[in-house]
């Protein structure tokens, strides 16, 4: 004999939906994902579809809030390359992350003079040193042009 639980199905497609937005936002295309494992033979075969196009028409669905999202708690520590990578990898559409690239663009240097001030404080000693905070920058997604101009003038940008 199946227990009680057992015999009850899992929550819908939508609630599953709206439990992933309400602990962020989701792009239409990383709800698709994560739905699809959900989806079951009896469900019909666009069933996830019909729900993220409801979710949508109600607006919880929205990749211009995805982009916003993405940029308010990655920007900070990441360069434009790194944060437009994420971006495209949830699935956001290219005009979004055009905006986003013109968002992002006048501030790249500021936010890597930040996140190399508070993770080393001080120029480099010997060319070793200076490779490994060239890497360091560089890794988080800051262009080559925006590394060496971090590093070539540290001492004058805290003035700044």
């Amino acid at each position: 004999m199946d227990s009680p639980a057992a015999a009850r199905p899992g929550p819908s497609l939508k609630a599953r939906a709206l439990r992933y937005l309400a602990a962020r936002e989701h792009s239409r295309a990383e709800l698709a994902t994560k739905l699809a494992r959900f989806a079951t033979d009896s469900d019909a075969p666009d069933a996830v579809e019909r729900v993220l196009d409801e979710l949508a028409a109600k607006g919880f669905i929205n990749e211009q809030r995805v982009a916003e999202s993405l940029l308010h708690r990655r920007a900070a520590l990441l360069g434009n390359a790194r944060v437009l990578q994420e971006l495209r990898a949830k699935g956001v559409p290219e005009d979004v992350v055009r905006t986003a690239t013109d968002q992002l663009r006048g501030t790249e240097l500021a936010r890597a003079q930040a996140v190399w001030r508070k993770r080393f404080g001080q120029p480099p000693q010997d060319a070793a040193e200076r490779a490994r905070q060239m890497r360091f920058l560089a890794a988080r997604g800051f262009s080559g042009d925006v590394v060496r101009r971090v590093l070539n003038a540290p001492a004058d940008d805290e003035c700044a």
